[in-house]
């Protein structure tokens, strides 16, 4: 098998849709389990609304949608629906929060388990969109080694699917979308796919078929009738005037808009993994393609503007403190032509000061009766002290026992005058920051 070409000009969608921020590859998956040459349906688009490229591809042949995602769509001859009224606090909890899926997994198995042919171990549970608590939902059933089959059958080509999403699904009671007909399939093997608030149902287009549909759906407006080309002839002998024509590539892209993501369950996790995996295409394309040159040359420059400010602005800065310390030493050596060496302007002025008041007879803000006569004025709840000693600058009041004292608000006054106090054990110390 051969795969087709790709068709040059673009279809059209005529339903509303979100522009899509990134290109998209539609992939509708077949029928059987996928093999290196399964031919799938594709469809490339940029925007959501219409069809930039279409084909019939081997799988091993799928082509990559440059960093966008994937979606794979399930047909509807893979689904089936089922409507249930869950039981009450089922989904109180949300849908997937710690130990959820498992309980309402099996809550689902015990209420589904006589609808359905095949073992419930067998098959592949999602829940509709947004369900509310205390209000019926849609469950949508599918084989779950098919799906997981080509779900691992396209990551090992390296097309990793972000969605999964149902070609065709049942109304929601506030959807405010119409009932929905659709005639597909070919001349010779017709199909009617029946999408309303009673579910999706796909019946052979026969006649008689046609007949119950069109006399049930009558005249009303709230129904949307569109048709495949091949079997527009029989859709307008049933529906004349209200038949719109849709492609293939059209609805698959009509589908990827769903609000449904099969990726639920025990494909949560999975789905998780192969988001990861895009995010790191995604990146390893940003990194490397040709496309994303100009972008990167961009932040390129960018970040060097950037580093080259914060340097300029650095060396500003850098300046104007060098100027600051410059002149403080100015005026350190200009007052106190002595100093030979500045170490620490600041500090040897305070000193060469208090040198000069205490040669003058001056006293000083560090001298012992500047300190005691502080004391006395700020700290007058604290008693008298027992012994008195002055050493090096330091005041230290000596007392019987430790006396009681708002300590914070003690040194708080005292700091207003450049002192500090500090209780060591029975010893008060008071001595003068330092300051210029």
């Amino acid at each position: 098998m051969t795969a087709q070409g790709w068709t040059g000009k673009p279809a059209p969608y005529n339903q509303g849709a979100e522009k899509l921020r990134m290109p998209t590859l539609i992939v509708t998956l077949p029928d059987g389990l996928p093999t290196a040459t399964s031919i799938c349906s594709t469809v490339l688009t940029d925007d959501a609304r219409t069809v930039t490229e279409h084909a019939t591809t081997a799988l091993s042949l799928l082509p990559d949608p440059a960093g966008g995602e994937i979606v794979a769509v399930v047909p509807v001859s893979q689904l089936s629906w089922h409507r249930l009224d869950l039981p009450k606090g089922t989904l109180d909890r949300g849908l997937f929060q710690d130990g959820s899926p498992t309980r309402l997994r099996a809550v689902l198995e015990g209420l589904i388990e006589d609808r359905l042919l095949d073992e419930p171990e067998l098959l592949h549970f999602s829940i509709e969109p947004e369900a509310r608590p205390g209000a019926p939902v849609w469950v949508l059933v599918c084989g779950r080694a098919w799906l997981n089959g080509w779900l691992q059958a396209l990551e090992q080509v390296g097309r990793p699917v972000a969605r999964i999403v149902p070609e065709s699904e049942p109304l929601l009671p506030d959807s405010g979308k119409p009932a929905a007909l659709c005639f597909t399939g070919t001349p010779d093997d017709p199909w009617v796919i029946w999408s309303a608030l009673t579910g999706v149902n796909v019946l052979p287009a026969s006649a008689e078929t046609v007949s119950v549909i069109a006399s049930a759906v009558g005249a009303s407006a709230s129904v949307e009738v569109t048709s495949e080309p091949a079997v527009a002839t029989l859709a307008e002998r049933f529906f004349p005037g209200s038949v719109v024509l849709q492609t293939g590539p059209q609805r698959a892209v009509a589908a990827a808009q769903s609000q449904w993501d099969l990726a639920q369950f025990d494909l949560l996790r999975s789905r998780r993994a192969r988001v990861r995996k895009r995010m790191s295409s995604w990146t390893d394309s940003l990194l490397r393609a040709a496309q994303w040159r100009p972008a990167r040359w961009a932040a390129a420059v960018l970040i060097v503007v950037n580093l080259l400010g914060l340097q300029a602005w650095s060396w500003k800065e850098q300046a104007l403190l060098n100027a600051k310390r410059a002149a403080v030493r100015d005026i350190l050596i200009a007052t106190f032509p002595d100093i030979r060496v500045v170490v620490d302007a600041p500090l040897q002025m305070t000193r060469s000061l208090a040198d000069l008041q205490r040669q003058s007879g001056v006293a000083s803000g560090a001298d012992m009766e500047s300190m005691l006569g502080r004391f006395q004025a700020l700290a007058p709840e604290i008693p008298a002290p027992a012994a008195i000693e002055f050493v090096a600058g330091e005041l230290r009041l000596k007392f019987p026992a430790a006396p009681a004292a708002d300590w914070a608000n003690v040194n708080a006054r005292f700091q207003t005058f450049g002192y500090s106090v500090q209780l060591r054990g029975d010893n008060l110390v008071v001595k003068q920051e330092k300051s210029l």
